[in-house]
């Protein structure tokens, strides 16, 4: 909803502010990019409702807003709004009162006193190493191979997917580095052969044919181009792999997201015999605890007899 058209100067230039608040206190350039789009579609909200001044919100009026998100259709796929993205909603508005608190734009916080319930957390999905295969037999083109590569190869994020260019990638020395991970952190992580093989390919056949479609220099360092030669971004992504599990006939595919290849890749490590703080440093975690959590399901496939995962990269 980031372009949702906002007819009051007054709530353009607060989310004009806002903006400039969360990047002057540090937050990553992707959250910086996510969270003014929710407080867009408040600031809508209320004036479709007639609030012209964050002053009139009430804790009635963001209790009503929060049922309205409940309901709301999602954009990017079918279906409402994930327990998730409400909860991310209400995150944005937390700190929009918070800052109009703290410079005495408002008197009392409106969220203050409210408490909405938190997302379940979801069992980490996990594919096998035979659903892998079949994704890799259902691709298509180059393209595919390299999404497939970056996200579950190299247990890359959506984000950090996005943001990936050319100079990132390092074909001699088999090494792929994130600038600018979660939270700014920094890592370097080896990719074995297959990946090497469907990169390079990627990148000296089908991303030369993209390119060819846009003169724009920033664009041409972007590793992952789309049909138009643009960078490819998230929902892109989501679409092809949808494609993909759904034409290798993987079973219940609403289970399967981008993140979904990541959870596997950390798993099948574990179970390939690396220790916890080396898919810690893969992954890209800052403690031990959200990698351990894969400990858990790697065991609970032993326990359940569950067929030998063998990583298919080699």
């Amino acid at each position: 909803m980031k372009h949702l058209p906002l007819q009051s100067r007054y709530y353009s230039e607060l989310l004009n502010y806002y903006s400039r608040h969360l990047e002057r206190i540090g937050y990553s350039t992707g959250t910086i990019k996510t969270l003014p789009a929710p407080v867009r579609e408040f600031f809508y909200h209320l004036e479709q409702i007639g609030l012209r001044n964050i002053e009139e919100v009430t804790p009635k009026i963001i209790t009503g807003y929060y049922q309205r998100l409940r309901e709301r259709p999602c954009h990017g796929r079918p279906g409402i709004l994930s327990d998730s993205m409400v909860h991310a909603h209400i995150w944005a508005l937390r700190i929009l009162f918070s800052l109009m608190l703290s410079e005495g734009r408002i008197v009392t916080d409106p969220l203050g006193m409210l408490s909405f319930p938190s997302p379940i957390k979801k069992e980490r999905e996990i594919l096998s190493s035979d659903e892998i295969e079949k994704l890799y037999h259902a691709s298509e083109t180059l393209l595919d191979k390299a999404i497939l590569g970056l996200f579950y190869g190299c247990g890359l994020r959506k984000s950090e997917v996005q943001a990936l260019n050319l100079r990132d990638i390092s074909f001699r020395s088999r090494l792929l580095y994130v600038r600018s991970g979660k939270g700014k952190r920094r890592r370097v992580i080896p990719f074995a052969g297959r990946v090497a093989e469907d990169l390079k390919s990627y990148y000296y056949v089908e991303r030369v044919r993209m390119l060819r479609k846009n003169n724009d220099p920033e664009k041409e360092n972007a590793f992952i181009l789309n049909k138009l030669g643009d960078r490819m971004l998230g929902s892109s992504f989501w679409r092809r792999l949808r494609y993909l599990v759904l034409k290798a006939g993987i079973e219940n595919p609403g289970r399967i997201t981008l993140h979904s290849l990541r959870h596997s890749i950390a798993t099948h490590l574990l179970h390939s015999g690396l220790s916890v703080e080396q898919v810690r440093d893969f992954l890209g975690h800052t403690s031990l605890d959200s990698t351990q959590v894969y400990t858990r399901i790697t065991w609970n496939m032993l326990i359940t007899c569950e067929k030998d995962i063998a990583i298919p990269l080699q």
